[in-house]
């Protein structure tokens, strides 16, 4: 049986594509990484795997998932990410570290509800950047932001038998758009050969404030951020090099009525 943070790494998250997108935002050479609200901190350990001078600083207030940080690694890449438990909003000396990039991913800039403690964590983000560091984060919005409902889609299991799949389900049951505030819940279903095996309901909550891109970009500028760019999607364009690149969008017709973007802002 799987984990709900296996399930969870497999079906929602994609870390090498993000920490390819990451360092193309960045735009230089961006050896360490500050993963904030970073659960099982999967992206801080793809963002070591290459090895050199990349090191991630992983924090999470939840010491379950982030005992599960340096799982999967050598000895050698393990000693590469510094795993704390912490609260961004009050972060210890060690979580202050310099990063080339920090960044909170999975929409959980969101488990900050009120402007004043966006503001207070933007400020502090801001402080870790090394020269020419970028803060990154994620979140979605278009017309159907506030819609209530479900989505459902099917993920293979590991191996290479091919008999297992797992069905994610993605439901955002609860919304107030006079307040910002919904709810949202995944589930997982893990079929093998065509037989349900395992079923985990409300295996994560959340209750969110969905922030706007027009209310995270005045909020970062407010915070002494030099420059905001969005990004729309993770990229799959490489240059006649072969280097992943991100271009920020500069047309809104770019973006879909519903959408996921990553708001980057430049310290």
């Amino acid at each position: 049986m799987f984990s709900r943070y296996e399930l969870y790494e497999r079906c929602v998250q994609n870390p090498a594509l993000l920490a390819g997108l990451l360092r193309a935002i960045h735009g230089g050479r961006a050896d360490v990484l500050g993963e904030d609200f970073c659960g099982s901190a999967a992206l801080s350990r793809e963002w070591v795997r290459p090895g050199g001078a990349a090191r991630a600083i992983a924090v999470d207030l939840d010491p379950e998932p982030l005992a599960r940080a340096r799982g999967g690694l050598t000895p050698a890449q393990g000693k590469r990410i510094t795993a704390i438990r912490a609260n961004v909003l009050k972060p210890s000396p060690a979580a202050r570290a310099k990063a080339d990039v920090v960044f909170v991913g999975n929409f959980s800039i969101g488990e900050i509800h009120a402007r004043r403690d966006l503001l207070r964590y933007l400020k502090i983000a801001r402080s870790r950047l090394k020269r020419g560091g970028v803060f990154v984060c994620d979140t979605y919005g278009g017309e159907t932001a506030f819609a209530r409902g479900a989505t459902t889609r099917y993920h293979p299991g590991p191996g290479d038998k091919g008999d297992v799949r797992i069905r994610y389900t993605w439901q955002q049951r609860q919304t107030d758009p006079l307040t910002g505030l919904v709810e949202n819940a995944l589930h997982f279903r893990v079929e093998r050969a065509g037989e349900v095996v395992q079923e985990i309901t409300d295996a994560f909550v959340y209750r969110w404030r969905l922030w706007s891109v027009p209310e995270l970009r005045d909020a970062m500028r407010e915070a002494g951020f030099a420059r905001t760019d969005v990004y729309a999607q993770l990229p799959d364009a490489r240059d006649a090099g072969g280097t992943l690149y991100a271009r920020p969008i500069e047309d809104p017709e770019e973006i879909d009525e519903s959408f996921i973007v990553c708001v980057a802002a430049r310290g």
